[in-house]
């Protein structure tokens, strides 16, 4: 069983932040108005503090959320995809491609490929959590092209 301490803490960050990292994946594909980025918000909020296994590596993660939150905390703190060079949705991609292999060089098979999931379906929540497009909702998707191309590339770089 994989847990906290068997990670640096810079490490440690990296992995706590990962599922508002796959979260912003979703914002940064198809930004929406205030409105749309707070129900992706919340939407990885939840699914951040509720994993969807009981591995002590996810239960570990959600527990730290959980804390920072009380805490009022901000998860995100000091991570900032920057314009220069790559796009910030290829640094997000890039981000969540290296923690997962970060978390896959400790945890057991079953813990990082639970890992993995839990970003995936992160993002997935997020894009559901709001209609993109259309006229006061009208005409709008649940889920747009560029969103469900992010959740693959998500899914992607991750497994």
């Amino acid at each position: 069983m994989t847990g906290k301490s068997d990670f640096t803490e810079d490490e440690w960050v990296r992995i706590v932040r990962a599922p508002f990292v796959a979260g912003m994946a979703i914002s940064l594909a198809d930004p929406g108005g205030p409105i749309e980025a707070a129900k992706e918000s919340m939407a990885s909020i939840r699914s951040a503090t509720n994993p969807p296994t009981r591995e002590q590596l996810l239960a570990e993660v959600a527990l730290d959320i959980q804390a920072q939150a009380q805490a009022h905390q901000n998860p995100l703190h000091g991570y900032k995809p920057t314009t220069a060079g790559a796009a910030p949705g290829e640094q997000v991609v890039a981000e969540l491609r290296e923690v997962s292999a970060m978390v896959a060089s400790k945890a057991t098979a079953d813990e990082a490929s639970a890992f993995a999931a839990w970003l995936v379906e992160t993002a997935q929540d997020a894009a559901n959590a709001a209609k993109e497009g259309g006229f006061m909702g009208f005409h709008a998707e649940r889920v747009s092209a560029r969103e469900t191309d992010m959740i693959e590339r998500v899914r992607d770089a991750v497994s």
